[in-house]
């Protein structure tokens, strides 16, 4: 074994570059099965974060479904999902640009099945018996308005909706689902304050023999019950998942009754922000493959339907998602701690899988893969918080004797969201250079209960914030990382956790704040539907406790910050609006504190392009450089930061 190399943390040099990443990254998405045919969602950073439909054969032949500059992807709820649609030998999409659906075959083009208007389509089922597609429809024609969410059905001879829509009257709409043999169709609602993940309902009914709906009634949910992924079986029993106990797990209605099919202290659901979320789907009536989360860990299992026996599948994937299942063959996403995210092929009687496409073509090596550590730290109010801890690996350095690696502590958005420990090469980025990462599952998070999931309710920029703090000090305590270099960064509502811990905790000495938010009274004030009561739940009523908006807002708490920040922002992004970033910058600036910011034309709410995606990574690393002196190994394009002659150097 050769001498490592006596460099600085972050001072390393590491063979996962910028380039690396952007080059040999793409995004995978929704898989669908079709007889033998495999389909999924490529989301391409070299093509400007084009979403592209692929399709592979039994033969192995793989080939695009939607050529440039078609772009499979729907704005409905502004974060889109359930884009695509397969019917035998044609696939139906919805297009990024027009928002209008398309169909596409082997043999043609794809042409525009809907006209041009102000909609958006996501979320389609067929309705064989009635040749026509079912699909959530968001209306924009009414301009200032909040847009309208219906179900709709749209001839696949036309291209038309009928004169009245399927389902109306409720805030939002998803999961129509129509059953084998065409006679009903189930779908979610829910309505303004709750997000999906605090409360839908489950309703069902008979279509008539005009098309349309006879006597909807409720199945399941209300405000206080969230429901997720209605599916039918083959024998035509609906099938759900619901958190009913505190838990999501999973149940069935069967002839007016609704009976429990497995109940364990595990979540078989996900927060719904996007649609075609898939945690289980039917080998066949008798059968079901299922993921489900315990401590930020995903298993793969099998459920008898009859008896309700689970029973896990041994595989190395820790973070999973997308099950699809066509007779003996799952085919899923699934990640590990020192494997990409891929799409997994599986055999169901013997577990043996094969990766069919990968969301990086780089072999790591695990010389400089750092592995994430679940752990569990002590935080506010004698509860507990959980995390991942990252050490910094390298196999051609090591830092001198006695210093300490400054640490990175990730926010996650949503913030109803969740870390899990799959490889992600942002993470490697920062740890192979000789950065300690700790990412977070603050209180909020999904994965340990609706009761954790709740303890963010009326406290969002509080038990978030503490949980990331206490997290940092506890590693710190433990003698992990160095207490003087503590950072945090986070996107969206990751990037508001960063701002307020930096402006509400003296723990960070810096941070990195990728379009998040600023100002909680603009977010409420200008936000999209999806979301637009969405701190109604997290902090109070709006505008009754106008107050609580403006004291948790880092906005308006700049006199109280004291360390560098660095900002990213889209300038396309309809979710955090540029003004918010843009309102931060000025004031630190006028404050005198070292901060930059990095906005990008073409974007929205995440990167997409390439570009800004190794431009973030680098101005990133930069940044920290300057803030930690020390001198990076990579060779970057220096970012302007305002006022660091004031305090840590020249700029």
């Amino acid at each position: 074994m050769s001498k490592k190399t006596i460099r600085p943390y972050g001072a390393w040099s590491s063979p996962i570059t910028s380039d690396l990443i952007v080059a040999e990254t793409i995004g995978l998405a929704e898989i669908t099965l079709a007889a033998d045919d495999i389909y999924w969602l490529e989301m391409r950073p070299g093509e400007g974060g084009r979403v592209v439909i692929v399709r592979r054969r039994p033969d192995g032949t793989v080939h695009d479904i939607n050529p440039a500059p078609f772009n499979a992807r729907t704005r409905v709820h502004e974060y889109g999902g359930g884009s695509y649609l397969v019917d035998g030998e044609t696939v139906y999409f919805s297009n990024f640009a027009d928002q209008r659906l398309y169909r596409a075959t082997p043999d043609t083009e794809p042409e525009a099945l809907t006209p041009p208007g102000e909609f958006r389509y996501a979320d389609a089922v067929i309705d064989r018996r009635r040749e026509r597609l079912v699909c959530v429809r968001e209306d924009h024609s009414r301009g200032g308005s909040e847009p309208t969410n219906e179900i709709v059905g749209i001839s696949l001879a036309t291209g038309r909706c009928s004169a009245d829509s399927l389902v109306s009257g409720a805030d939002f709409y998803s999961n129509p689902r129509i059953s084998p043999d065409g006679r009903f169709l189930c779908w979610l609602c829910w309505n303004h304050p709750n997000m999906p993940w605090d409360g839908t309902e489950l309703w069902l009914a008979e279509i008539g023999e005009e098309g349309m709906l006879v006597e909807p009634r409720l199945i399941a949910g209300g405000v206080q019950e969230s429901i997720f992924q209605p599916e039918w079986s083959p024998d035509g029993t609906l099938y759900f998942i619901s958190d009913r106990t505190g838990w999501w797990n999973l149940y069935r209605w069967q002839r007016d009754r609704i009976s429990s099919v497995v109940r364990m202290e595990a979540e078989f659901g996900v927060p719904q922000w996007v649609f075609r979320e898939s945690t289980y789907a039917f080998a066949s009536a008798e059968r079901i493959i299922c993921t489900y989360s315990q401590y930020g860990r995903n298993y793969l299992a099998t459920i008898d339907t009859a008896s309700g026996q689970l029973d896990v599948i041994d595989i190395p994937y820790s973070e999973l998602g997308s099950i699809t299942v066509h007779e003996e063959k799952v085919v899923f996403l699934g990640a590990s701690p020192d494997e990409f995210p891929a799409i997994i092929d599986m055999e169901i009687a013997t577990a043996e899988y094969r990766i069919i496409r990968s969301a990086s073509g780089l072999q790591p090596d695990t010389g400089f893969i750092s592995i994430g550590e679940p752990i569990e730290f002590p935080t506010t109010n004698d509860t507990t918080a959980y995390g991942f801890y990252y050490s910094p690996v390298n196999a051609d350095f090591t830092a001198p004797e006695g210093e300490m690696p400054p640490l990175l502590v990730i926010s996650h958005g949503g913030p109803t969201a969740a870390a899990h420990n799959g490889l992600k090469l942002v993470i490697q980025f920062f740890t192979s250079r000789g950065f300690a990462v700790l990412d977070v599952n603050y209180g909020g998070s999904t994965g340990y209960g609706r009761a954790y999931r709740e303890r963010l309710n009326g406290q969002w920029g509080i038990v978030d914030v503490d949980d990331c703090t206490n997290g940092a000090l506890y590693l710190a305590s433990r003698g992990n990382v160095d207490r003087q270099r503590l950072a945090i960064r986070g996107g969206s509502a990751g990037g508001f956790t960063t701002l307020a811990a930096l402006a509400f905790r003296d723990v960070f000495t810096a941070g990195a704040s990728h379009y998040g938010v600023c100002d909680l009274e603009a977010l409420a004030r200008e936000t999209h539907k999806f979301e637009s009561h969405y701190l109604e739940k997290l902090v109070g009523p709006y505008p009754a406790r106008a107050d609580l908006y403006r004291e948790r807002s880092p906005i308006y708490a700049v006199e109280r910050l004291s360390c560098p920040i660095i900002f990213f922002q889209g300038l396309e992004d309809r979710i955090v609006p540029p003004n918010q970033a843009e309102k931060m910058v000025t004031a630190l600036k006028k404050k005198g504190l070292p901060v930059a910011y990095l906005a990008y034309e073409g974007e929205q709410h995440g990167f997409r392009q390439a570009k800004n995606i190794k431009r973030t990574l680098d101005a990133e690393l930069y940044f920290y450089s300057r803030i930690f002196s020390f001198e990076a190994a990579d060779l970057i394009e220096p970012v302007a930061i305002a006022n660091l002659d004031r305090t840590t150097g020249s700029n």
